[in-house]
């Protein structure tokens, strides 16, 4: 017999039907009259993390709520994530009531906005303002094209859902109700603290405060978890051996070799992503007219990927 209940799956069931941990992030757009609002979200993810033209993000929000409707008509928006402060998950609650206007919202905003980087790397655009007191901020612009979403159109006054003959699959308006934004990332924000840490070598005290949003679980709280102390545990120890490394290398390219001191230089490859490292070594190989990898041109390969990564 099972140690489990079937718990009834009920509309909202991130929140209804689990116990599902999620980002707290304002999510900052333009409005109609230029200004920047901002809204309350945790249904925010990555989406697109390798192997395409570009990066993007994913959220899931109510398509009338003026985020929705902002990247609707604007397409910009910045994903603010605010540190674990009493005073800004509070503030965060508050930004996240339906119905109110930008200006309702906004008028007493206790954070500070400034312009983010996309402003400044172009003056003439217009971009939304960014969250100050964040740790990180992704600013993106929505893929619109993606699943026939350019042709969706904000809703008329006076009008709170959709009434759609045809709702899209994944992007755009997906539901009477419901709306998904694929967001490409253009910039990644970092505070001069955390950016160091990701370049230089997370260690514990590296970590920025997140907090860890449950959602609405009753009819009058918010719940969330406060940052504590970070906990590493070492990854396991699983190194390949030569060869089994040498066996994979030779059957890349039989005109590009590997010196076993090359080689030594990635046995701790994980097994699932060793073809993939070894093509883009043949790759640069041919590419430099090198017909054996030591451990010198390894080395440059493994320079170039690192300078790559840091862009």
């Amino acid at each position: 017999m099972s140690s489990f209940k079937d718990l009834r799956i009920v509309d909202n069931f991130y929140q209804t039907s689990l116990f599902f941990p999620m980002p707290a992030v304002l999510v900052s757009t333009l409005a109609d009259d230029g200004s920047t609002n901002c809204g309350a979200y945790s249904l925010v993810q990555p989406y697109y993390v390798a192997g395409k033209e570009y990066y993007a993000m994913l959220l899931s929000c109510r398509n009338s709520s003026n985020t929705a409707q902002n990247l609707i008509k604007r397409k910009k928006c910045a994903l603010n994530f605010f540190p674990d402060d009493r005073k800004y998950f509070k503030e965060a609650v508050r930004l996240g009531w339906p119905g109110d206007t930008t200006a309702e919202k906004m008028k007493d905003f206790s954070m500070t906005l400034e312009d983010g980087l996309r402003a400044e790397a172009d003056p003439a655009g217009r971009y939304p303002k960014v969250v100050a007191e964040s740790f990180q901020v992704v600013e993106c612009t929505w893929a619109d094209t993606l699943d026939g979403a350019e042709s969706d159109l904000p809703l008329a006054e006076g009008e709170d859902h959709y009434q759609l003959a045809k709702y899209h699959d994944f992007n755009g308006i997906t539901s009477p109700y419901g709306a998904h934004f694929i967001l490409k990332v253009d910039k990644i924000l970092m505070k001069e603290k955390y950016y160091d840490a990701i370049v230089n070598g997370v260690t514990r005290r590296g970590f920025p405060p997140c907090p860890v949003d449950y959602g609405y679980r009753d009819s009058k709280n918010f719940w969330y978890h406060r940052h504590r102390r970070m906990i590493a545990e070492l990854l396991p120890v699983r190194k390949t051996t030569l060869a089994s490394v040498r066996y994979a290398a030779d059957r890349i390219d039989p005109t590009v070799r590997f010196s076993d001191d090359a080689l030594e230089m990635i046995v701790n490859v994980p097994r699932i992503f060793l073809p993939t490292v070894l093509r883009g070594c043949v790759s640069w190989a041919r590419e430099n007219g090198v017909s054996e990898i030591t451990a010198a041109e390894m080395k440059i390969i493994n320079d170039k990927r690192s300078r790559e990564k840091k862009k």
